[in-house]
This record gives structure tokens, sequence and C-alpha cells, in this order.
């Protein structure tokens, strides 16, 4: 889901799957050992306390006090289409300016 984006590498960090633009990270696949079905995302903003409401989602170790969210994985439960978005949000909170106009030109 993450490499439909521009530039986009795969990087492992602390035993986990982390998906970068650039060097910065737009998503991590698991949130802890006990959340190992999850993928930690930063939200936008003025979406995130919305986000909060939703006991999907939860406030990871480590990322949290920086604004990141968790979503738990569960299969069947989980809506793919909003993971996409929820995805690309992340994404363009961290991308450059260049990499939001490739994106821009294929979405």
């Amino acid at each position: 889901m993450c490499f439909r984006f521009p530039e986009v590498t795969e990087v492992e960090a602390w035993g986990r799957a982390t998906f970068r633009v650039g060097k910065r990270i737009f998503a991590v696949a698991g949130s802890s050992m006990d959340r190992p079905h999850s993928v930690v995302f930063k939200p936008d903003p003025e979406e995130r306390f919305a986000l909060i409401e939703d006991p999907r989602f939860f406030i990871p170790p480590y990322f949290g006090p920086a604004g990141w969210l968790g979503l738990d994985l569960d299969g069947d439960d989980t809506d793919w289409v909003e993971l996409a978005e929820l995805m690309e949000t992340s994404y363009r909170q961290v991308a450059l300016k260049r990499q939001l106009a490739a994106l821009d030109a294929i979405m």
C-alpha cells in the first residue's frame, strides 16, 4: 500500500518495517510487541482528535507524544480504503514539495 507513493523505501528499524519518503518515516508496521498487527502513522493534525475518539485508534508508545496514532489491523474488520487514505495523509505530512507534486500527478 505504501509503495504506490513516489520515492518510498522500506527500512527495518527497531525490528519493524518502516516506510519512508527520503529519510522521513511516515508509517511503521507494528506498534509494539503487544500490538504486532498494527500500523503507526502521522495523521492530519486537524483530524487527530476525531480519530482518537474512535476506539479503533490508539496512541502508540514512543511516537504518540509527537502526535502519531496507531491502528490495529484486525483482518476482516480492517477498512482498507480508510487505511489507504490514512497512509496518504501520513505521507503528505512528511513529503517534500516535489514528492507531493509527483503524487498529485499520479493520483
